[in-house]
């Protein structure tokens, strides 16, 4: 499966990886049949340079904007200031395996991951504009 993520989206989320570095960034990915847009969100975790929560409010709110008819949650992301962009053991103690999209920023590198219930499965991507 190739997932579509809206022109511009790398490079959002390269730019807030590094606004929050040394600390991991988060936030929420939005959109419908495809990744259009990421909704930074503060990171709550009592240890932000190695770890991510983000905040409950944020969650609320995006969902609740998609019951109203706002872009539906589709996944979350985070950067690894001083990793890779590949699942942490961290981030697999965390999965819910509920199919969720996790994008995973490291420098200027980006990798999705689907949140699957047998572990993260790499996604492909493509860049598109409609």
């Amino acid at each position: 499966m190739t997932l579509e993520v809206a022109s511009g989206l790398i490079a959002t989320l390269v730019a807030e990886a590094a606004s929050a570095a040394p600390h991991e960034c988060c936030g929420i990915l939005l959109g419908r049949g495809r990744i259009e847009r990421a909704l930074p969100a503060a990171n709550r975790a009592a240890d932000p340079a190695r770890q991510f929560e983000i905040d409950p409010q944020a969650l609320i709110s995006a969902h609740r904007a998609a019951r109203e008819g706002g872009l539906p949650v589709l996944g979350y992301y985070h950067s690894h200031p001083t990793g890779d962009p590949a699942p942490s053991a961290t981030d697999r103690a965390h999965s819910a395996g509920d199919g969720s999209v996790w994008a995973i920023v490291a420098g200027d590198a980006v990798a999705f991951w689907k949140d699957a219930p047998g572990g993260f499965q790499a996604l492909s991507y493509a860049v598109g504009d409609g």
